[in-house]
């Protein structure tokens, strides 16, 4: 007859045995707390051993003693005894409506130190739902709702043609044209033309959507770009003079008055974008949706939207 398979024999009542026989340093004294006969345990240990191909006892003295092996196998099994009772605890929490995960799809243009400090927040209720976060930049932040991989939405710019999606402002934000002070466009004293801030390499954010090209502002056809994953990126590099380009006011402020950016006037009208947060409605009650439920209680606030979009703090 095979030995079982070593997935088979980890189970927690084997992992006990085990445990028995260390602390009380013989299979008979394991047996007569266990209840067992000791022929059965004895039975049991070695099949164990047999299914791990190692030796978990060494035999030669008169006290049972852990090998080596028997060690780790006993110091990694309290670690998958305390996982089994963590999830337990996990799914027991979960039946009273909490997710057992939550994913934010938050733009590069929010706060993330604002975001953070609500999920500080989050976890201080004690839920057991798992929280993660996507960065996710222009239309990549409503794909990641719209194709399921994120159950809320965090800087979405346009509407939505989703019937089970429900949409909510989040406020708006002023973008400036702002260039670094040894910048070419520094010292222009006019208003900016298009074809002047066409003329100079552009940064870019790029959109992170997974579906076709995604989405670009103010960038001409074969214009010079230098394109980078987030908008912590582009501000660097427009703070070091490696190209131009539009920020949002809350991020760049604090470099505007510190005199390491320019901010010039362009001709055209002024770039303000309203922004929203975005989630899909759930088929059930709310209160089965215990995560999005307190996010969206959060959002409710003036406030939070607010530092969500403007309190940049930098770390």
């Amino acid at each position: 007859m095979p030995s079982p398979s070593p997935r088979a024999v980890l189970s927690a009542d084997n992992l006990g045995l085990l445990e028995a026989v260390s602390r009380l340093g013989s299979m008979a004294a394991a047996a007569r707390e266990l209840g067992m006969v000791p022929s059965a345990l004895t039975y049991r240990v070695r099949q164990i051993e047999e299914s791990l191909d190692v030796l978990l006892f060494d035999r030669s003295a008169r006290r049972a003693r852990l090998t080596p092996a028997g060690a780790e196998l006993l110091r990694s099994g309290q670690y998958l005894l305390d996982e089994l009772d963590a999830v337990a605890r996990r799914v027991k929490r979960v039946a009273t409506g909490w997710e057992p995960e939550f994913t934010l799809a938050a733009d590069a243009i929010i706060a993330r130190s604002t975001l953070f400090e609500l999920c500080e927040a989050f976890y201080a209720q004690g839920g057991p739902t798992r929280l993660k976060l996507r960065a996710e930049t222009l239309s990549g932040t409503s794909d990641a709702l719209i194709s399921g991989q994120a159950d809320l939405a965090l800087g979405v710019s346009g509407e939505l043609g989703q019937g089970d999606i429900r949409m909510a402002p989040l406020g708006t934000v002023s973008f400036l044209f702002a260039v670094a002070p040894h910048h070419p466009l520094a010292g222009v004293e006019h208003p900016l033309s298009d074809e002047e801030r066409f003329s100079h390499r552009a940064v870019a954010v790029a959109d992170s959507t997974q579906r076709g090209r995604g989405r670009s502002h103010n960038i001409a056809p074969g214009q010079d770009v230098l394109t980078v994953p987030t908008m912590q990126h582009k501000l660097e590099a427009q703070l070091r003079g490696l190209g131009a380009g539009f920020l949002p006011q809350p991020l760049a402020q604090p470099f505007i008055d510190a005199g390491r950016l320019v901010v010039k006037p362009v001709q055209g009208p002024a770039r303000d974008i309203p922004l929203a947060y975005a989630w899909r409605q759930p088929r059930g009650p709310l209160e089965q949706r215990r995560a999005l439920a307190w996010w969206l209680d959060q959002l409710q606030h003036a406030n939070t939207r607010h530092a969500l979009l403007m309190q940049h703090h930098q770390v």
